[in-house]
């Protein structure tokens, strides 16, 4: 682990804050036409509330749980998917996360996903808010075999905006890739500095607190992505700016604007395009999204 610069201790995480260090591995396969959850393991405060069918038994819903709601300096959380083959698994997050303000330490996240052939993960956890001093490191990583897909949302609020908030002090370092067979499809490396020139500059945040990525990995994207294209384009978002591009086997699209539900807003609307055309489910809205 990391230190960040420290912030002054009124505004240190917990103060006397002893480091969680939290691992959930999950494994799901494909038996008798259902999705179904066959390994869980955890250590430490992260937990899978169970397998939920509100599609039927071929898509296994699940909410993946953190009870301290937060990521404190020192933490150090872990999750492990693997997804088997021909097994479609939705998984998401009961509400917004959190990185907490640190006196010093780096808190670190890594999500580690695994799709055999045929397989399907939908990995759309809520929007996770910065707040002002937080100090974490994001790393996600994500390997597909051939047939496999994967689409991928997040959603970052930089500040507790609702209080007036801004992200001047702190840093959030993140890194996506996306590997086929062994081979990258995707990588980017980014950091986010408190009150840096990223936050205001044309080719980053452009001054706005929010920004939202979703990713789309799957053969789809090659054969039929002109069509993708278009009709992802054809949704705008409401508030804020927008974009949806393509690379061999990617789609991604991209949002920066003044808040968390104009951002979500545009990325349920694009995954209800993306769902039925690339996965072949209709986008039924899982419930916890709506409370």
């Amino acid at each position: 682990m990391g230190r960040c610069e420290a912030v002054p201790a009124s505004a240190a995480s917990a103060g006397g804050h002893a480091p969680w260090l939290a691992r959930l591995a999950l494994g799901f396969e494909r038996r008798g036409g259902r999705s179904v959850l066959v390994e869980r393991r955890h250590v430490g405060p992260l937990a899978f509330q169970k397998p939920l069918y509100p599609e039927g038994g071929h898509v296994c819903h699940g909410i993946l749980l953190h009870p301290p709601a937060g990521i404190a300096g020192g933490d150090e959380l872990a999750f492990e998917i693997r997804v088997g083959a021909g097994a479609h698994v939705l998984l998401t997050t009961p509400g917004a996360g959190k990185w907490y303000r640190s006196a010093g330490p780096v808190g670190c996240l890594d999500q580690a996903i695994e799709v055999a052939d045929g397989g399907v993960c939908e990995w759309l956890p809520q929007e996770a808010i910065v707040f002002d001093g937080a100090c974490g490191e994001m790393r996600t990583t994500v390997e597909l075999a051939s047939g496999a897909r994967f689409l991928g949302a997040e959603v970052l609020v930089f500040g507790r905006t609702g209080a007036g908030e801004r992200f001047d002090r702190g840093r959030l370092s993140l890194s996506t890739r996306i590997r086929r067979d062994g081979r990258t499809l995707w990588l980017e490396r980014g950091r986010v500095d408190g009150g840096g020139a990223l936050l205001s500059s044309p080719v980053g945040l452009g001054g706005e607190p929010v920004c939202a990525t979703l990713l789309l990995a799957a053969d789809e994207v090659d054969r039929d992505g002109a069509a993708l294209l278009d009709a992802c384009r054809r949704i705008t978002a409401v508030d804020g700016e927008w974009a949806v591009s393509r690379v061999p086997g990617v789609l991604v699209a991209r949002y920066r604007g003044p808040g968390s539900e104009a951002a979500r807003r545009w990325l349920v609307a694009l995954w209800q395009v993306l769902r039925p055309a690339v996965l072949g489910e209709p986008a039924r809205i899982p419930r916890i999204w709506n409370t």
